[in-house]
């Protein structure tokens, strides 16, 4: 029996984040709503390009057909749309073959409010307005970077990334640090507190969804020495010695742990991510979302100390 909604783990996606929508959004500005409507209903058979959240995203669903028994994920499309202009969208997600049915079309507004209705564990938009908004709320959600779209389809294997501090645990450590900018006080306070697990950051729990999705596989393999897991998860901070520990009190306290874990301690994430090759990557800071080439999937996470901004 498929897991109901609210024991599933949910992505919401905004049509901005799974499709290129440069080109319509640009007759939008030029031309206005009119225009654009008119835009889209001309164009509603015209499958729209991939954009950066789709390799992620087609295998996300693609965890249902190995477990298609309990269908254990889903994925909302939340959009600014009417569902008159919504239709070419939902067109484009059928020629792809994506497996999501539920959505919410909002004729102008931001779907952010309706992330809890959905129970969705993550939100992901190229609106940096919603998602500023959303985790106003106490709501996780990230903002897509422009970046190149590659999608290898023999490429089954899904592989997330995230950093630590101001994604999945909260900003305390990156407060200490930022007050001083000295790396020996941010030691020194996580050396005094390694035994207390950080509180959660805003996308804690989707880094521990995944991680029961990971529990799924380990069963399977358990049943079939030959299953070939698909999913791989990895944290990469720029953390490392002493500091590293309280990362494991904390994951150890939720019962949680990835694939791969790398202290960095300050070195360019670049270089991990050009070899671990994340079909997504969050993290707070933008100074380390940048990949060579840029074919790396980045969602910027603003939230917490890193950025507080005026205004």
């Amino acid at each position: 029996m498929a897991y109901p909604i609210e024991h599933k783990l949910v992505i919401g996606v905004a049509s901005s984040a799974l499709f290129d929508l440069a080109e319509s959004h640009q007759i939008y500005l030029d031309n206005g709503p009119e225009e654009y409507r008119k835009y889209q209903e001309t164009h509603i058979d015209t499958v729209l390009p991939r954009g950066v959240a789709f390799p992620f995203i087609r295998r996300f669903l693609n965890i249902n057909k190995h477990y298609p028994r309990q269908s254990p994920v889903e994925v909302v499309l939340f959009s600014r749309n009417s569902p008159e202009t919504g239709l070419r969208v939902m067109h484009s997600i059928a020629h792809y073959g994506l497996d999501i049915s539920r959505a919410a079309f909002m004729t102008g507004k931001s779907p952010y409010p309706y992330l809890p209705a959905f129970n969705a564990s993550l939100f992901l938009s190229a609106n940096e307005g919603d998602v500023r908004s959303a985790l106003a709320c106490d709501y996780p959600a990230g903002l897509v970077l422009p970046s190149r779209t590659e999608d290898d389809e023999n490429d089954e294997e899904l592989r997330v990334a995230f950093d630590f501090d101001g994604v999945i645990a909260d900003d305390e450590a990156e407060t200490v640090f930022k007050r001083n900018n000295d790396v020996d006080e941010f030691h020194a306070h996580e050396t005094l507190n390694v035994g207390t697990p950080h509180r959660p950051g805003p996308l804690a729990g989707l880094f521990q969804k995944l991680a029961t999705m990971q529990r799924l596989e380990e069963r399977a393999q358990r049943r079939d020495p030959g299953y070939k897991k698909i999913l791989r998860i990895a944290i990469i901070t720029a953390r490392n010695a002493p500091s590293h520990e309280r990362v494991v009190t904390t994951l150890k306290s939720w019962g949680v742990a990835a694939d791969e874990t790398f202290f960095l301690g300050g070195m360019d994430k670049s270089r991990v991510l050009a070899v671990f090759k994340p079909h997504i990557f969050f993290d707070d800071q933008l100074s380390h979302l940048k990949s060579a080439g840029g074919t790396i999937p980045m969602v910027h996470v603003p939230f917490g100390i890193a950025n507080v901004r005026a205004g």
